[in-house]
């Protein structure tokens, strides 16, 4: 009792289009009279009667969340029908926050005793057991949040389904076919949420909608997803009734900037979207980073949901909450850590990317490779040419497994404390290469391509890999479509746009190096060393 299945039970009910119902409200309904009432009158044991043919009746049906009193799972056959015949869902309390939530509630007639704490305790002892073996899914609801409890359920709900579907699995496999759907979850407590990979999931409407709360949507695209995407994503919306304002923003990487930004809240705010107004974020990683920094920063933060439609996003910047900005002085300078209510990666919509961009995102995929996972580094060299065809198959298990690795990495330090900063292999050079060209000039995914070699050559000048692990790096940069040679900027310019990097620390240049390969180590690098690899990577 008072756990919160009655708030909550409703909007669940609500997101998952089902009927909600109250055993407790439905047995009130039935005898005309009062829980109180029938717990004084004909006695706890004539309440459970009633209560157990309720819940016998009530199981038989589809389509409905029903939330039941807290002593109903002592009746053996109740607890039958409950755990066989649905997905049991436990939200656990402490005992303290139940005494708060039901201090001045008259109708718990259990509680109306001189002690209710001591009746609690008793309680709780005799039930305890009874919820968690009975329970599919455990949820405490100590966070303040209903909201983000609700989503929580929704995901852990997602996975179970996922995990019975014949074509849908939770990790990522080799064997994956191009039409397997995978389901990962990125682990942060109340700010966890799904990443759905498969293909065409922006054709089931429902999908989408699900995740946005509020009446108003805003979706920030650009003028080449717009044309592809948008009235597929915006008509689910719109039979739903919601208001949906489109925000279409200028194509690259120079229009990642302050003026873009401003473009997305004049919108909102010019269409009085509230706080429970909801993002979604249909491009790639320009507009998912805009988008998402936009998200935490309108009224202190609003929802927001990532549909990302290029590789590069759909293995990297849609996972992970990194959210924000260019500015002329640096990459992703300004910006929040700033997490989705899910990831939907319509694995589709790769087929109008062009090569370039394609290219751009293995660039991702190698990193992940190369820094964690050195088996999945070979499966790449073996599959490249896959990869660059574009199968779907390969594709598929590039995505889920970077997106694995990644959910892993952010899991452990979501705010870059630490460990996160391997993430940022070849990204040391590659954010000084996009700067100092010019935003535009070179895509993302190419610099850091590029960077991949050039901080695999000063590994092996520090000692930490042999000159056969650098000529891979760079044979499979290059397999890819990638840049291998790095621009001239000038050694001066090149320092200079490197010590403007968020690892650095007192003015010392840090670097993420392989040691060896599958392995990575963030540190400093001499400065002969460093201006030996600069001059061998422009020259070459």
């Amino acid at each position: 009792m008072g756990a919160g299945k009655t708030t909550i039970g409703r909007l669940l009910a609500r997101k998952l289009g089902m009927q909600f119902i109250d055993s407790d409200h439905e047995i009130e309904a039935r005898t005309g009279a009062s829980i109180p009432w029938i717990f004084e009158i004909e006695g706890e044991q004539s309440f459970r009667r009633r209560e157990a043919e309720v819940i016998r009746e009530l199981t038989a049906q589809s389509g409905i969340v029903l939330a039941t009193g807290g002593g109903a799972i002592l009746n053996p056959q109740s607890r039958q029908f409950l755990r066989e015949r649905g997905t049991v869902i436990y939200l656990r309390a402490s005992i303290t926050s139940i005494l708060q939530r039901t201090a001045h509630d008259k109708n718990r007639p259990l509680l109306q005793t001189a002690d209710p704490r001591k009746k609690l305790e008793e309680l709780m002892a005799q039930r305890e057991p009874l919820y968690e073996e009975l329970a599919h899914l455990v949820v405490d609801t100590g966070r303040p949040n209903v909201q983000s409890m609700v989503h929580m359920i929704l995901n852990q709900l997602d996975a179970r389904a996922c995990e019975s579907a014949p074509n849908c699995i939770t990790e990522a496999q080799p064997s994956m076919t191009e039409q397997t759907t995978i389901l990962l979850n990125v682990d942060l407590g109340e700010r966890s949420y799904p990443i759905s990979i498969a293909p065409s999931q922006l054709d089931d409407g429902a999908l989408l909608a699900r995740h946005v709360t509020g009446s108003k949507v805003a979706i920030v695209t650009n003028t080449t997803v717009a044309p592809l995407y948008l009235d597929k994503v915006k008509a689910p919306l719109l039979a739903q009734g919601k208001q949906v304002i489109d925000i279409i923003l200028p194509d690259g990487e120079e229009y990642k900037n302050w003026a873009s930004l401003m473009q997305v809240f004049d919108a909102l705010l010019a269409n009085k979207a509230d706080r429970k107004c909801t993002l979604i974020a249909l491009g790639g990683g320009v507009i998912g980073d805009l988008t998402g920094y936009a998200a935490a920063s309108y009224m202190r933060g609003v929802d927001f949901i990532q549909v990302p439609t290029t590789l590069l996003s759909q293995v990297d910047s849609s996972v992970g909450g990194k959210t924000g900005i260019n500015h002329p002085l640096g990459k992703n300078m300004i910006g929040a850590f700033y997490q989705p209510r899910v990831v939907i990666a319509d694995t589709s919509t790769l087929e109008t990317l062009p090569d370039r961009e394609l290219s751009a995102g293995l660039a991702e995929v190698i990193k992940h490779g190369a820094i964690i996972d050195a088996e999945f580094f070979d499966w790449i060299e073996a599959n490249i040419g896959k990869l660059v065809a574009r199968d779907k198959a390969s594709l598929a298990y590039a995505i889920a497994r970077s997106c694995e690795i990644k959910a892993d990495v952010v899991r452990q330090d979501e705010r870059e404390g630490g460990l996160r900063a391997i993430l940022n292999f070849g990204h040391t050079f590659g954010h000084a290469i996009e700067a100092g060209l010019g935003y535009g000039e070179w895509l993302h995914g190419e610099a850091v391509g590029c960077g991949m070699v050039m901080a695999a050559d000063l590994s092996h000048r520090m000692g930490f890999i042999d000159a056969d692990t650098v000529q891979r790096v760079r044979k499979l940069v290059k397999a890819a479509g990638l840049p291998t040679v790095a621009p001239d900027l000038g050694v001066q310019r090149w320092l200079e746009l490197m010590e403007v990097d968020k690892k650095n620390e007192g003015g010392a240049i840090k670097f993420i190096l392989l040691k060896p390969l599958g392995k990575p180590s963030i540190t400093n690098a001499p400065q002969d060393l460093l201006l030996a690899t600069l001059d061998a990577c422009i020259k070459e």
